[in-house]
């Protein structure tokens, strides 16, 4: 039965998907080596591990709603799920190389999304946590079957400005906002009635004048 393990060496804005996609550069190596792998259905969860890296001044005040006070934040930061992912690897022998595929979103209802939003710089500490099915030839030349175990995983650090980037490339100097229906007709009928048309100059004409200064 194959051993694999599993190294993440690089990721990268994928720029003509039909919506923001990361790609992770996964390497997959097998023990034995000389072992024929036929393919790989692997699934990954992928954790972002908030607690291993630094915040500055200001991104502890663009966090403030996933952490709340700085001083808190020793109970506050934990683990967060970001998604799961899954591919089919195809054959190889010893090791290869695959793409893995995340779909990324700019829905700022979604945690993920303001927590890398709130980061200025550096990197952003993940975790992959892999399971799924090997299929295999054994020694004789028999198709044979196996799970891959739950301890496998693999960390790495992902720059914050490939998600920037990527970001800019989907929606240049744009931000997504979800608005409660109700919300959202007051909101087209006060745009109607003042004869706005935009909806960024419907929101500056109901926001306070400090609020639009910062």
């Amino acid at each position: 039965m194959p051993d694999l393990s599993f190294q993440v060496v690089g990721a990268e804005a994928v720029p003509y998907s039909a919506a923001p996609l990361l790609a992770f550069k996964l390497r997959v190596t097998t023990l034995p080596q000389e072992v024929a792998i036929h393919s790989v259905a692997l699934r990954c969860q992928v954790m972002i591990d908030v607690t291993r890296r630094r915040y500055s001044p200001e991104e502890q005040r663009r966090l403030f709603e996933l952490f709340g006070e700085p001083e808190r934040w020793s109970q506050t930061l934990r683990n967060m799920l970001w998604t799961h992912a899954s591919v089919v690897m195809p054959a190889f022998t010893g090791s290869g190389l695959v793409d893995l595929p995340v779909p990324c979103t700019f829905d700022f209802n979604v945690a993920g999304t303001k927590y890398f939003d709130g980061l200025e710089d550096g990197e952003i500490p993940l975790e992959f946590l892999f399971s799924g099915t090997v299929f295999y030839e054994s020694d004789e030349g028999a198709m044979q079957i196996a799970q891959i175990s739950w301890e496998k995983e693999a960390k790495y650090r992902l720059p914050v400005r490939v998600w920037q980037e990527m970001m800019n490339l989907y929606y240049p100097n744009t931000a997504w906002l979800c608005l409660r229906k109700d919300v959202f007709d007051r909101l087209y009928r006060h745009k109607i009635k003042s004869g706005l048309p935009t909806w960024e100059q419907a929101l500056e004409s109901i926001l306070p004048e400090e609020s639009s200064q910062q």
